[in-house]
């Protein structure tokens, strides 16, 4: 039998559809976890659930939505609440490069785009998720970030600048 540490606990996990959002969905329903699955391509979120159906697991929660849209994490909160009752792990893997290049490059719709997400949307989840983490016995937040947030290397910008911001939140 194997183990699953994580069986009856509640996990939304953010950037789920690609790289270490991804990896974690899958990572945490192999522990046990219920997995609330986040991100903007839902076929790619039906791709991840399918390959996890495949080995026997559980289906997965898919929540696709563009976390830019702020009002729509405070309508996931409400869902997961009447749903689930609580929150016990929050991973928020969700982040977008934007490109590399100087600043001065970056037109303002690009640079508003970065911000919205890399930062208040991280906030917005953290604010909707707070009550519901609460409510476990042994509620988790985990932000994922950047060595870029303190190297500042060069042509990172504004994504450096983004996750630096997360970090001092």
């Amino acid at each position: 039998m194997t183990a699953r540490p994580l069986a009856g606990r509640i996990a939304l996990i953010t950037g789920a559809s690609r790289g270490i959002g991804r990896a974690t969905a899958k990572g945490f329903a192999m522990a046990g976890a219920t997995v609330v699955a986040v991100a903007r391509t839902e076929g790619a979120l039906t791709e991840l659930d399918d390959e996890l159906q495949l080995l026997g697991l559980p289906p997965l929660v898919l929540a696709p939505l563009d976390l830019a849209e702020g009002e729509r994490i405070d309508q996931m909160a409400g869902l997961i609440a009447r749903r689930f009752g609580r929150l016990d792990i929050l991973v928020a893997a969700a982040a977008q490069l934007g490109g590399l290049g100087p600043v001065t490059h970056f037109d303002p719709p690009a640079i508003k785009r970065l911000v919205a997400l890399n930062f208040t949307a991280q906030w917005r989840l953290l604010r909707a998720a707070d009550p519901l983490l609460r409510r476990s016995d042994a509620g988790r937040a985990i932000f994922l970030t950047s060595t870029a947030a303190r190297l500042s290397p060069a042509y990172w910008g504004p994504y450096a600048a983004t996750k630096a911001a997360l970090e001092a939140l």
